[in-house]
């Protein structure tokens, strides 16, 4: 359950924020000029350097905002009565994450990927607040939140790193990305993504 929970959630965050990332080339070379600054003249780092990337932090937690890797799900133990509505034991519950933090009424401007609006603000991945749940809250909260959040910082920074990418022949633009997702309880993508790999030139002649 650990490695099925961690590796796969973490690769469909990877693949979500590095699509975003091309889609909005402006946060792309903000992220990947903090990483490059932080690593100059370094060619490997490790998780206490990941310390030094406060703006790779918002992209990764604005990624989980539009694109939670996975469906929050209970069954409710005891009959109850919300809003009128019975809910009888043994019913299954889905919290609909993905109608939450798109609700104009909780969100300014909800469908866009702005990494900005967590820049000062206390929202975290904890479950303290209802408005944004990418790994669930209470006592049934993700237990593997730390090993996937490392998961996904640790090769996001390097693909940002090592390479710069580009978008393949037939993609023109930026805006002709597919962003549509797969149906399931994990979020992915419909389509592959599929990019250009460029190695990072500052890099070679550093070598």
């Amino acid at each position: 359950d650990m490695f099925t929970a961690g590796t796969e959630t973490s690769s469909t965050t990877i693949i979500w924020a590095l699509s975003e990332l091309m889609k909005h080339p402006n946060v792309m070379a903000k992220a990947q000029s903090e990483v490059r600054q932080a690593f100059k003249e370094k060619i490997d780092f490790d998780e206490e350097d990941l310390d030094n990337l406060p703006y790779l932090k918002l992209v990764i937690k604005e990624t989980l905002r539009l694109h939670a890797p996975s469906i929050v799900h209970r069954e409710c133990r005891e009959e109850t009565i919300i809003d009128g509505c019975t809910i009888p034991t043994k019913a299954t519950v889905l919290v609909t994450t993905w109608a939450i933090v798109r609700d104009p009424e909780v969100w300014d401007d909800p469908k866009s990927f702005i990494p900005e609006r967590f820049k000062n603000s206390t929202i975290d991945y904890l479950g303290n607040n209802y408005e944004y749940l990418p790994f669930g809250a209470g006592k049934r909260i993700c237990l593997g939140m730390q090993f996937g959040l490392a998961n996904v910082k640790q090769p996001l920074a390097r693909l940002l790193y090592h390479f710069d990418w580009g978008l393949p022949c037939g993609t023109s633009t930026p805006k002709d990305l597919d962003m549509s997702e797969k149906s399931g309880l994990s979020a992915a993508k419909e389509k592959d993504l599929y990019l250009i790999a460029k190695t990072n030139q500052s890099l070679d002649v550093m070598l």
